[in-house]
C-alpha cells in the first residue's frame, strides 16, 4: 500500500511539472478530477471523445469576426487620438493567437495596446470606471454579434473534412462527440446550425461555449468541463484546434491535440507546445476516424496519432 501512495504521488507531481504554465488553480483542479477517475486501459469497451473548437475549425470564421468588429466599432464611432479604431488583418491574427473570447480581446486592445478607451458615439468620453469600461465592452459586443450572425447566414461554410469525421464519430457508440468554443451561445448557435444543420448540432453529446465557464482558452476550463460533463477521463478525449490558444487549453487539460491550421496560424511553432499532429485540413489528408483513435487503443492512450499523414 505504502508503494501504491508513492507511485501516486510521484505521478501526480510529474503531471504539474510538464503542465503548461499560468493556469495552476484549474491544474488543481484537473489534479482533483484525474484522482477521482478510473483507471485507464486501452480497451476499445472504453469510451472516447472527440472535441471540436467552432470557428477556425469547423469554420474559417475569423475574418468574418474582424469585420463584424469593425462594423460595430463604426457604427459606435470609436475614436482614439483622432484616429478610427480598427482592427487591421496582421493585428487580429495577434490578437486570436493571444487572447480568448470576444470581450477578452476588446480589453486586451484598450488596456495593452493602446493604454486608453476610446471616446464613442460621436464624441461620448471614454469610459473611466471599470464599469463603464464593462458597459461599453459589452454593448460594443452585443452589437458585434448580431452583425456577426448576419456575416455567418450569407458566407458560411464548413472546412473540407470537418462533417465527414464529425458524422463518422456520432455513428460510433463509442465516441463522445461536442464543441468548446470560447465565442457566445448565441454566436456559435447560429454557427452550427448553419453549417452543420440543426439536427447534427442536436446529436452532439456536449456544447460547452464561452458563456458556461468563468475562464476562457487559453485556460483549459472548457475542456475539463465538458469531460467532467461526459464523465471520460481528459486523457481518452481527443481536441481538434486551430490556434496557439486552443491548443494550450487542450493540451493544460491533459487531452491529445490534433491542429488544423489556417492561413492565420500555419506559421506557428505548434509543435513545440506539444500539438500531437497537424494538418491544414481534415479534408485534403483524409483524416478519418480510424486514424485518430485506433493507434490509441491497439498501442496507448499515448500512441502516434496520423502517422504518415500529418506535417
Amino acid at each position: 500500500m505504502a508503494i501504491l501512495v508513492y507511485l501516486l504521488s510521484l505521478s501526480l507531481g510529474l503531471a504539474v511539472i510538464h503542465s503548461i504554465d499560468g493556469f495552476a488553480s484549474t491544474y488543481r483542479r484537473q489534479a482533483r478530477y484525474t484522482r477521482c477517475a478510473p483507471a485507464l486501459s486501452a480497451s476499445a469497451d472504453s469510451p472516447y471523445a472527440l472535441l471540436f473548437d467552432c470557428d477556425g475549425v469547423i469554420i474559417e470564421t475569423e475574418e468574418l469576426h474582424r469585420l463584424a468588429y469593425n462594423a460595430a466599432f463604426k457604427e459606435f464611432n470609436l475614436v482614439i487620438d483622432d484616429e478610427p479604431v480598427e482592427w487591421s488583418v496582421a493585428y487580429y491574427d495577434v490578437l486570436q493567437n493571444t487572447v480568448g473570447g470576444g470581450k477578452n480581446k476588446m480589453f486586451f486592445h484598450f488596456r495593452n495596446t493602446t493604454g486608453e478607451f476610446p471616446t464613442s458615439e460621436d464624441g461620448k468620453p471614454a469610459p473611466t470606471t471599470p464599469e463603464g469600461e464593462q458597459d461599453l465592452v459589452d454593448r460594443l459586443q452585443a452589437r458585434k454579434t448580431n452583425l456577426y450572425k448576419d456575416l455567418i447566414a450569407e458566407k458560411a461554410s464548413p472546412r473540407p473534412g470537418v462533417i465527414e469525421l464529425m458524422d463518422q464519430a456520432l455513428a460510433d457508440d463509442n465516441i463522445k462527440v461536442g464543441v468548446c468554443s470560447a465565442s457566445t451561445k448565441e454566436a456559435v448557435t447560429k454557427v452550427l446550425d448553419v453549417t452543420l444543420g440543426e439536427k447534427r448540432r442536436k446529436k452532439l453529446d456536449v456544447c460547452i461555449l464561452g458563456d458556461d465557464v468563468s475562464k476562457l482558452k487559453p485556460d483549459p476550463l472548457i475542456y475539463l468541463t465538458a469531460a467532467e460533463k461526459l464523465n471520460i477521463d481528459p486523457g481518452r478525449c481527443v481536441v481538434i484546434e486551430d490556434s496557439i490558444v486552443g491548443l494550450k487549453a487542450a493540451k493544460g487539460a491533459g487531452m491529445r491535440c490534433i491542429i488544423t491550421y489556417t492561413t492565420s496560424t500555419e506559421n506557428e511553432d505548434f509543435y513545440a507546445l506539444g500539438c500531437d499532429a497537424k494538418v491544414p485540413e481534415l479534408g485534403s489528408k483524409g483524416v478519418s476516424l480510424d486514424m485518430i483513435f485506433q493507434p490509441m487503443i491497439m498501442k496507448g492512450l499515448d500512441a502516434d496519432i496520423l502517422t504518415g499523414i500529418r506535417d
